[in-house]
């Protein structure tokens, strides 16, 4: 080897390639759509608008650069009094939106998970055949970016020239996997209202839930379903709510996973249908268009070399910032929520009941993370005049949990159960459960070795440079350390000064020997 080529040579490093996919945005963006839309001629002229049932559906999203968009629109149901007289009416409107969240970072490379959910909705008559429609929308968006991270473990052949390293195991929490499944299943569902008279479907929801999920090879199996909630209108001019779980069961492919990994999953509407079967109309025909979206994270261990040097040549290292990511937690939390719901009249009954769940806001108090949730409740009741009405009411759901402060929490609630209201005096009381489900993660930043490069000979026992060296080890100063300065090695100090586990002794003359 010549004298420039030895000033000048790059070692070379087992190197370790992590194939990972790293969160680019995670945010919620709430707005507002509004339509003016003309009453259908074959409905009658409007008297007043009594209620608003609205189904918020994922119509596409995508991933772009520098932004992940998502698309949807707004199934609204306007149930009214006509002028004409008579029993309640029903109108439908139809509201598209699109949205779109800064994600630095991102490219169409990328992968985008989306949660669409209607606040509330309400409508105005600005005449008998002119309706001001509002719906008010929170999207759920999660941007993610494939990244290939690379990280020396160490250094090959160290022996030839003495190389001495410095290793450290540490633990990674990441995402592995981004997938998703668009699925759909049909249902008949057998409606247990009135006495045997004809009946209408005047407004359905639904609301998809996923209750359970594990990973087995290469296969994602998840089980949920679709909480139905329908309102339907007997032949007198009545309303009643009818409540409906439609199960499934479906199997995702995750390919290229290990063992142990864990998954979140979220299940999103893409189309409702709910179509009467029969003259009776008490036989509806479910069609549920849903798209699973899953991510998977492990555990993963991770090898960096953090320094190096070598005992007989001069050294350059060259180094960089390595992020990894620590779970903190992973779990659920159900806030129980009981409200007097204040209605200015002695309500007489409730008709149906819903809870519509919009944006989470973080806040930290010292170690603690505050989650604010919003939940919109809705009521159909009949006054004491048995006139129905419809009531809304913003309330605040608080979830406090146990996070270091500037860790990236993760979340969506969920309304699993069922929405209990009855009137009391002074109004309706409502009794429901939040579900806050979250991912809590802690960044990590750590120096490693990315490079380097061996010079010139090390000086030794020529010189100023003593062959053997007398000296006080100074506080918080390590084996590795005295090594690095003196170009010997850790084993060296230890068996020259009969030391025991590595513990450098305090007040202690040590004697550092150079390297044999």
């Amino acid at each position: 080897m010549g004298k420039g080529e030895e000033l000048h040579m790059e070692l070379e490093f087992d190197r370790d390639v992590i194939h990972c996919w790293e969160i680019a945005a995670d945010g919620t963006l709430c707005q507002e759509e509004t339509l003016e839309t003309i009453v259908p001629d074959a409905c009658p002229d409007i008297l007043r608008i009594v209620a608003v049932c609205g189904q918020a559906t994922l119509n596409g999203k995508q991933a772009r650069e520098g932004a992940a968009a998502v698309s949807g629109s707004v199934r609204a149901v306007l149930l009214y009094q006509p002028e004409e007289g008579g029993g309640l009416r029903r109108m439908e409107a139809a509201l598209p939106f699109s949205a779109q969240l800064e994600a630095p970072g991102l490219t169409e490379q990328g992968r985008v998970h989306a949660c669409v959910r209607l606040r509330g909705a309400e409508a105005r008559a600005l005449n008998p055949r002119k309706v001001l429609l509002r719906a008010d929308l929170a999207v759920d968006v999660t941007a993610f970016q494939p990244r290939e991270r690379v990280c020396c473990q160490g250094v090959l052949e160290p022996e030839e020239h003495g190389v001495q390293q410095r290793v450290t195991e540490q633990e990674s929490y990441q995402l592995e996997a981004v997938q998703e499944k668009p699925f759909t299943f049909l249902e008949q569902v057998r409606l247990n209202v009135g006495q045997g008279e004809p009946v209408q479907l005047a407004a359905c929801r639904a609301v998809p839930l996923c209750g359970e999920s594990r990973l087995i090879g290469s296969k994602l199996i998840f089980k949920g379903a679709g909480e139905l909630q329908l309102l339907v209108q007997e032949a007198g001019g009545g309303l009643n709510a009818c409540r409906e779980n439609l199960p499934f069961s479906q199997i995702m492919e995750v390919p290229g996973l290990g063992e142990g990994g864990e998954c979140r999953m979220a299940v999103e509407l893409t189309q409702l249908s709910c179509q009467p079967a029969g003259e009776d109309g008490r036989t509806v025909e479910v069609a549920l268009d849903l798209l699973a979206q899953a991510q998977v994270w492990s555990r993963r261990p991770v090898t960096l070399l953090q320094d190096l040097y070598s005992t007989a040549l001069q050294t350059q290292v060259e180094r960089e910032e390595q992020v990894l990511w620590q779970l903190v937690e992973q779990s659920s939390r159900t806030q129980n929520v009981r409200e007097l719901l204040e209605t200015g009249s002695l309500p007489r009954s409730v008709t149906d009941s819903w809870v519509s769940l919009g944006e989470i806001r973080r806040n930290w108090e010292g170690d603690q993370l505050v989650l604010e949730g919003e939940a919109r409740v809705t009521i159909l009741y009949l006054d004491e005049n048995d006139a129905l009405q419809a009531l809304q009411r913003p309330l605040t759901v608080s979830c406090r949990l146990d996070a270091p402060e500037g860790a990236r929490c993760c979340c969506r609630t969920a309304c699993s159960g069922e929405v209990f209201a009855a009137p009391s005096a002074g109004g309706i009381e409502v009794r429901f459960a939040v579900d806050f489900q979250f991912l809590i993660l802690r960044e990590q930043h750590t120096t490693a070795v990315c490079g380097a490069a061996l010079g010139e000979p090390r000086t030794r026992g020529e010189g100023d440079q003593p062959s053997v060296v007398l000296r006080l080890a100074s506080p918080g100063e390590g084996l590795w350390e005295l090594a690095k300065a003196y170009g010997t090695t850790t084993e060296q100090i230890v068996q020259a000064n009969g030391l025991e586990e590595g513990q450098l002794p305090l007040g202690r003359m040590l004697l550092i020997p150079s390297v044999r």
